[in-house]
């Protein structure tokens, strides 16, 4: 049973008229009752009875009637779905560190839920490129905003956002606040408070400061960045963030930037995603939304 032939035949019970039925489906009238007749001789019953020049729905006619539309419905509610257009079972899993999620993304997301209030969004941690690679290539993540070292991944299409500053901060009553320029040496004699193990800008930090011989002897693990600055600014020690994740502090004075002469390779946050995977239109759209809300940020950051 064609679904053509479905949405013709509710054409004619409105219409009661197959010459009307023609012009309204841009058909000849041939084919209106050529389709009719299909349907008759597919389900054994008349579906019209031709009186003169008019025609009435049978009783199997208009039990048909009832059930065509359903099956209309069900198929446009097929399509939508599978096109992207329903939304209401859509799913949108988004990996992220924890410094994006908390300074970058809340207007992107604002932004987002105003245009596709149905779609469910979920988000992973994902603090290096490796990790991503591997959720985005598995169909973990349909998204993810990677923040480490530029790196070569030909398997992912990635879209440059915005560099990342990396600074060290102190207490402004850390005996190291009139410090000129911290060495190697003088930072592995600190206590330091960094994130977890993985974070693309801890494991950066670790490797050059081994390099240069040197090994902390005091370092205090976090699984929150908001704790850590907590804990700076109470004295307990130093740490390595993202300048955005404390411009507040810095700007009000509750913590001071450390130089230091370590140098750290640029750290860049990118949006990335599997070159093979489709887009269904909610998920193109919160990419657009973010290439210009980081934007944005690259604009605010520049001034």
């Amino acid at each position: 049973m064609e679904i053509k032939h479905l949405h013709t035949f509710l054409t004619a019970t409105k219409t009661l008229n197959f010459t009307q039925t023609a012009k309204i489906l841009d058909y000849a009238q041939s084919s209106i009752t050529a389709q009719i007749k299909s349907l008759e001789e597919e389900l054994g019953t008349p579906l019209f009875e031709r009186l003169g020049k008019r025609i009435y729905l049978t009783e199997a006619g208009t039990q048909l009637k009832q059930y065509a539309q359903k099956m209309l419905d069900l198929d446009e509610e097929m399509r939508q779905t599978l096109s992207g257009q329903n939304e209401s079972n859509a799913v949108l899993t988004i990996g992220a560190q924890e410094s994006q999620c908390t300074y970058r993304l809340p207007d992107i997301l604002n932004f987002f839920k105003q245009r596709h209030p149905q779609v469910k969004l979920i988000f992973k941690p994902v603090h290096t490129i490796d990790i991503a690679k591997n959720l985005l290539q598995s169909g973990t993540l349909d998204l993810a905003f990677i923040t480490d070292t530029l790196k070569e991944m030909p398997v992912l299409h990635k879209e440059m956002l915005i560099e990342e500053y990396l600074v060290f901060v102190a207490s402004p009553l850390h005996h190291l606040n009139e410090k000129n320029l911290l060495t190697a040496e003088e930072l592995a004699q600190e206590t330091i408070l960094l994130t977890e193990k993985g974070c693309s800008y801890r494991t950066q930090f670790e490797h050059r400061i081994q390099s240069e011989g040197f090994y902390p002897e005091q370092i205090i693990e976090f699984g929150s960045i908001e704790a850590i600055k907590q804990c700076v600014m109470a004295g307990l020690g130093i740490s390595l963030l993202p300048k955005m994740v404390v411009k507040k502090e810095l700007d009000t004075g509750r913590l001071i930037e450390i130089p230091t002469s370590i140098v750290l390779e640029p750290i860049f946050t990118e949006i990335a995603w599997h070159k093979d995977k489709y887009l269904p239109s909610y998920l193109e759209d919160f990419i657009q939304i973010s290439l210009k809300q980081y934007k944005k940020f690259n604009e605010k950051s520049n001034n």
